[in-house]
């Protein structure tokens, strides 16, 4: 994913990356690609912030950031419509932690309303059907800019992971109760 990053963005990096992270090898893998294109000479040595989205129903690497240590504990009765994001262990916890640190990115928790809500936005305003682990980086985007882990400025790349067909029967029930008079570009950002 690293290196379909850079080729996409004619081999420059977004100043951050939100990445869903259940298990979080996507985000270990983007970190350690960005660093050999680094060392190649492909891209240039700054590093986007790396943020890891979880739900808050299952948020064991959240909960260690925000604690200070290095290693999780079991997340217990894990709950979450985003199946994908329901990981209780991680066995790669350390190696997430260190690379969010390393940059100086963040992690964030979101409930299922709020992932779900940002389905229903995206559906509604790009015409994607993300799977709710991809909807909860969306669900992320205005907290972090609440929190001013995002600048006005910065270049942040939201990472859809999934379609959300695979969930249809999950999340049709859920969806259906998101209020379709609220706003869809509360979440998007035009601009």
């Amino acid at each position: 994913m690293g290196y379909e990053i850079a080729e996409a963005l004619d081999w420059t990096m977004p100043d951050v990356i939100i990445y869903p992270a259940g298990g979080g090898t996507g985000l270990i893998g983007i970190w350690k690609a960005v660093a050999e294109m680094a060392a190649l000479g492909w891209v240039d040595s700054r590093r986007p912030r790396m943020v890891a989205v979880q739900a808050a129903g299952c948020a064991p690497i959240v909960r260690v950031f925000q604690r200070g240590a290095d290693h999780a504990e079991p997340f217990e009765d894990a709950r979450t419509v985003a199946s994908g994001l329901r990981v209780p262990v991680a066995v790669g916890d350390y190696l997430m932690l260190r690379t969010i640190r390393e940059n100086g990115g963040t992690a964030v928790a979101v409930t299922d309303d709020e992932l779900l809500g940002a389905m229903h936005d995206l559906a509604a305003t790009e015409g994607v059907f993300a799977a709710p682990e991809a909807a909860a980086t969306v669900a992320a985007l205005p907290k972090l800019r609440d929190a001013r882990s995002i600048g006005p400025d910065d270049r942040a790349l939201l990472l859809l992971t999934g379609a959300g067909m695979k969930y249809f029967d999950q999340v049709s029930v859920a969806l259906s109760e998101v209020d379709p008079a609220r706003p869809a570009d509360t979440l998007l950002d035009r601009g």
